[in-house]
């Protein structure tokens, strides 16, 4: 296969238990699509309703999708751009793999470079909770405040730095910090749905939730909107999860740490929107979608209770994490491939590079009019239409007995056939509906 399509995984270089692999993934998983997107889809597509949905769906993209992903970054024993160029080395053009690669690489680079600017807007809160600032002005003025053009830089910077440094010793160092960072933030965001039930009219909320509406389980859009979402939350994206693969030992079930992943993922998602949905059926608002929720509708919500300052200190504290976590996975994901195609370049020299780009592009992309239709593009664009070069490259691509091969390694249950044409025939084309459905819609 050539010099350039060798392995550039060491054996050090791996998860060191499958707890830390899962929390790894949970990690990259969990994020903006959790926590301001989830609660969003769900109050506007029949509460339980959406749920069913949803769930059937994260059960599909589990079980074939995610599970594609992992099992070609072990294969591959490496990332992006080596996993497409072995898939495409079956039949017989790496170089035309290599090239395709670039493009789901690309999405991780520019999503990476326009959520910086968005974790960066959390910590500013999050300080501005603790200074109180965020509460002498009303949250939407304070919001405002901090997205026009180099009003983050000192967030920014910290941002990028430290989630760069916690990828130094590699699949090491994301572990470990995962380790921390997820089982902290659900027991914070445990902390805030326990006293969000506390709050008269809460109740309501949890039986939109969890009571299903015939009504919206006829409506092709819940089904639409759910497809989307599940898509996204799993980072299902042709990129994103195959270096964490790259890194999982040939002795663990890949099946089963994608449906742990799926889980825990779905877990955070509920999580998120016990806290969310309730308190603005209590407060009898809306619940918004996008940044408004995030900076405005839910600290205009937490300033109205007692102790609400309190309460949007660990809000934007828990979010912090799960901003820094989707944000090591976006940059290994990009610093991995980096390493593979230059053999020559140190980790410590392509964690400098990617702070160069990353900081150096984002600065400049503070202001809400810049890093908001660059968020559009990249996640209506260039990130679906990666995951359907992903999904043609291990299903109609690689050679089919190989993806099996290593999908039953460590298998408890192996999969045959029936596994792989439903990745086939009913995955693929799902991923180009989400592509095409999303062009119409403007994006998920």
């Amino acid at each position: 296969m050539g010099e350039k399509n060798k392995q550039a995984v060491s054996n050090e270089s791996q998860f060191s238990s499958k707890w830390g692999f899962i929390l790894a993934c949970v990690g990259s998983a969990v994020g903006m699509a959790n926590i301001w997107s989830f609660p969003y889809r769900m109050s506007q597509n029949g509460g339980g309703s959406f749920l069913i949905a949803y769930l059937l769906f994260i059960i599909l993209f589990s079980n074939v999708a995610l599970s594609a992903e992992f099992a070609i970054g072990r294969r591959a024993k490496t990332g992006t751009l080596g996993s497409y160029t072995y898939a495409w080395n079956s039949i017989g053009k790496p170089k035309v793999g290599g090239t395709i690669g670039f493009i789901p690489l690309a999405g991780s680079m520019c999503i990476a470079i326009g959520y910086a600017v968005i974790i960066a807007i959390v910590l500013r809160s999050f300080v501005g909770s603790v200074t109180g600032e965020l509460f002498k002005v009303h949250p939407e003025v304070f919001f405002e405040q901090g997205t026009k053009s180099f009003s983050l830089v000192p967030y920014h910077f910290i941002i990028v730095g430290v989630t760069l440094l916690t990828l130094i010793l590699g699949a090491e160092s994301i572990e470990k910090s995962n380790k921390v960072m997820m089982p902290v933030l659900v027991l914070i965001f445990v902390i805030l749905a326990v006293r969000v039930a506390f709050l008269p009219g809460a109740s309501e909320g949890y039986k939109f939730m969890f009571t299903p509406n015939v009504e919206y389980l006829t409506k092709p859009m819940t089904w639409v909107n759910a497809m989307g979402q599940a898509f996204f939350s799993l980072s299902v994206t042709g990129s994103g999860m195959i270096v964490y693969g790259a890194y999982l030992p040939d002795n663990e079930d890949v099946i089963d740490g994608a449906r742990q992943t799926a889980i825990f993922d779905t877990l955070i998602a509920l999580l998120a929107s016990i806290v969310v949905i309730p308190a603005s059926f209590a407060f009898g608002q809306e619940v918004g979608a996008g940044p408004g929720l995030m900076f405005v509708t839910l600290p205009t919500l937490l300033a109205q209770i007692p102790y609400g300052r309190l309460f949007s200190i660990i809000l934007f504290f828990a979010v912090i994490f799960a901003g820094i976590s989707s944000l090591q996975n976006m940059f290994e994901v990009v610093g991995e491939s980096l390493l593979w195609r230059f053999k020559k370049l140190t980790r410590n020299t392509m964690l400098v590079l990617l702070f160069i780009i990353c900081f150096g592009i984002g600065v400049f992309m503070e202001s809400i009019d810049v890093w908001g239709p660059w968020m559009d593009i990249v996640s209506i664009y260039i990130i679906p239409f990666g995951a359907v070069l992903g999904g043609i490259s291990w299903f109609w691509i690689l050679k089919k007995e190989d993806l099996l091969d290593e999908i039953n390694k460590g298998a408890k249950k192996k999969q045959g056939n029936t596994w792989h044409n439903i990745g086939k025939f009913v995955f693929v084309p799902i991923a180009a509906i989400v592509f095409i459905v999303g062009l119409f819609v403007g994006g998920f």
